[in-house]
C-alpha cells in the first residue's frame, strides 16, 4: 500500500504546483495588463527628433487611465494641462514659438515621457502613390537623376522626416508604425525623393527646420484615401466589409483608415500629393473624387484653407486609356478649389517608365507654389501657362490666350509642336502653332478651313513644348468639351 500512497502524494503535489503556477502566471499577466493600461501613451509620431509646426497651437494627444491629469510642457516656455476622459483619451493644444530648437517636450501623466531633440519649424504631409513613395535610391531599374550626389550631401539636422508603414484597415486606426529620422546619407536613401527635394528647397530658402511626413502607397487609388462617410455620396462606390487579399491599396477608405486617420489633427502647414496613375481608366470620376478628398481632409484638420499642392501625372505609355482626360480632371480641380496648386510634368515624362527620373525638378516646382503662395516670396513664377480662352480670326486661325504668362510664352528654342485642330466634323488634324507678340498662340491647318477646336498634347505620351518664359510648362488641354469615344 505504501508505494500507492506515495504515488497519490506525488500527483497531488504536482497538481497543486501546477495550480499555483497557473495562478501565479495569471496574476503576473493581470499585473502587466494593469501596468500597461496605466502607462501614458502617445502616437508614434510624437517622438524624439520630431518637428512641430511653428507659430501655432499644435495638437498633442494620447492615452492614459481615465480621470488622470496630463501636463504637457515645452522647454520653450509653454505648459498646458487636461484630464483624460472616461475612455482614457486626452488632447490639448500647445502654443509653439517661431522656428528653433532643439527643445524637449515633457508629458506627465501616470508616468512621465520626455521627447528630446524636438525642433520647431514647417511641417508638410506628403501623400499619394508610387511617385510620392519612390525613395532617393530609386526603384529597381528605375533611378532618379542626380540622386547619388543628393544623398552624399544630405547631412542636415534641420531636415527631419517620418515614413508611415503601409497598412490598410476596415476601421479608422489611432496610430501608425514609424519614427522620425534626421537627414543624413544613411537615412535619406530610403525616404521619398520628391518630399526630400521639396523640403530641401524650403530649408534652403526659409532657413528654418523642415518636417516631412511620407504617407503614401504605390498603386493606390484616390478613393482608398477618402473616409467612408464621404464616399457614401458617390453612386456605385462599393465599401468593402473585409480586407481583400489583393488590392488593399485600391479599395475605398482602407488607406484613409489605416494611414491617414491616425494623423488627424496633427498640426501641419500643408499637404503635397502625387497620385492619379491608378485612376486613369476612370478619369471621368476623378475630379469629383479628388475634390471630395481635398475638402474632406480639410474638414478633418478643421482648416478650410489648408494648402494642397499636387503633381499632375506625367506622360506615359498607358494602354487602353487616354491619360490626358485624367490630367484635365486634375487641372479642373486646381481651377475650382481655392488654395490648391498643380505642378505640370509634360516636359519630363518617360513613355516607358511611369516614374519620371526628374524628381528634383518636380520637388522644386512644388516648392515654388509653397514659397510664392504660403510664404509670400514675391518675384517668382510658380505655375506654367494655363489655357484661358480661344477665338477664331478672319483668316481661319484659332487664337489661344493663357494665364500665368505675364512675361510671355516660349518653346525654349525648340519647334512648337503637339497641337491638333478640328472643324465641326470633330476630326482632328496636325496643326502648326505660332507664338504671337501679344503672348497668344495662333493655331491653323490647311486641312481644316473652318476650325472650331484645338487640343494640345492631348494623348498619353506627347512631350510638352510650351512654356512661359520662366521655364514652367503648360498642361495638356483642349478647347472643346466633346464626349470622349
Amino acid at each position: 500500500m505504501q508505494p500507492f500512497n506515495n504515488q497519490i502524494l506525488k500527483i497531488v503535489i504536482m497538481e497543486t504546483t501546477n495550480n499555483i503556477r497557473e495562478k501565479t502566471l495569471l496574476l503576473i499577466a493581470l499585473f502587466l495588463s494593469i501596468t500597461i493600461f496605466a502607462q501614458t501613451k502617445l502616437p508614434s509620431f510624437f517622438s524624439n527628433d520630431m518637428v512641430l509646426q511653428r507659430n501655432e497651437n499644435v495638437a498633442i494627444w494620447g492615452h492614459d487611465k481615465s480621470g488622470v491629469q496630463i501636463t504637457v510642457s515645452g522647454t520653450w516656455g509653454e505648459t498646458e494641462t487636461v484630464k483624460t476622459n472616461n475612455e482614457g483619451n486626452w488632447k490639448l493644444r500647445l502654443k509653439t514659438p517661431d522656428a528653433g530648437g532643439p527643445y524637449m517636450l515633457e508629458i506627465q501623466g501616470s508616468d512621465k515621457i520626455t521627447l528630446n531633440n524636438v525642433l520647431i519649424g514647417e511641417v508638410w504631409l506628403c501623400s499619394g502613390q508610387s511617385n510620392m513613395w519612390m525613395p532617393l535610391k530609386g526603384y529597381t531599374n528605375s533611378g532618379i537623376n542626380g540622386s547619388n550626389e543628393t544623398i552624399l550631401h544630405s547631412k542636415n539636422d534641420q531636415i527631419r522626416f517620418f515614413t508611415t508603414k503601409r497598412q490598410a484597415s476596415l476601421e479608422p486606426l489611432q496610430d501608425v508604425t514609424g519614427k522620425w529620422w534626421v537627414a543624413e546619407p544613411a537615412t535619406v536613401v530610403d525616404f521619398s525623393a520628391l518630399a526630400y527635394y521639396f523640403g530641401f528647397k524650403l530649408n534652403d530658402i526659409l532657413d528654418v527646420p523642415i518636417g516631412l511626413i511620407n504617407n503614401s502607397w504605390g498603386g493606390s487609388k484616390v478613393e482608398a484615401w477618402i473616409d467612408q462617410e464621404s464616399l457614401k455620396k458617390f453612386d456605385g462606390m462599393k465599401i468593402v466589409n473585409e480586407l481583400p487579399k489583393k488590392g488593399k491599396n485600391k479599395s475605398p477608405s482602407l488607406l484613409y483608415n489605416g494611414m491617414l486617420h491616425p494623423f488627424v489633427p496633427f498640426t501641419i502647414k500643408g499637404i503635397l500629393w502625387y497620385q492619379g496613375e491608378s485612376n486613369v481608366s476612370k478619369a471621368g470620376d476623378y475630379q469629383k473624387l479628388f475634390s471630395k478628398m481635398i475638402s474632406s481632409w480639410r474638414e478633418k484638420w478643421e482648416q478650410k484653407e489648408l494648402p494642397f499642392y499636387f503633381v499632375q501625372i506625367a506622360p506615359f505609355g498607358y494602354k487602353g486609356s487616354n491619360s490626358a482626360y485624367l490630367r484635365e480632371a486634375q487641372m479642373l480641380t486646381m481651377q475650382n478649389i481655392d488654395n490648391t496648386g498643380m505642378v505640370v510634368t509634360m516636359d519630363i515624362g518617360e513613355c516607358e517608365d511611369v516614374h519620371p527620373a526628374e524628381k528634383e525638378l518636380i520637388g522644386n516646382r512644388l516648392a515654388y507654389w509653397a514659397l510664392a503662395n504660403k510664404y509670400d516670396i514675391g518675384g517668382i513664377a510658380f505655375s506654367g501657362p494655363v489655357y484661358k480662352s480661344m477665338k477664331i480670326d478672319s483668316e481661319g486661325k484659332i487664337i489661344l490666350s493663357f494665364t500665368y504668362n505675364a512675361n510671355g510664352l516660349t518653346s525654349l528654342g525648340k519647334p512648337l509642336s503637339g497641337f491638333i485642330i478640328a472643324g465641326k466634323d470633330k476630326i482632328f488634324h496636325e496643326a502648326k502653332a505660332k507664338i504671337n507678340g501679344d503672348s497668344t498662340i495662333s493655331v491653323a491647318s490647311d486641312s481644316v478651313k473652318k476650325p472650331v477646336a484645338v487640343r494640345y498634347a492631348f494623348d498619353n505620351c506627347t512631350k510638352g513644348t510650351l512654356y512661359n518664359t520662366e521655364g514652367l510648362p503648360a498642361s495638356s488641354f483642349r478647347t472643346d468639351d466633346w464626349i470622349k469615344k
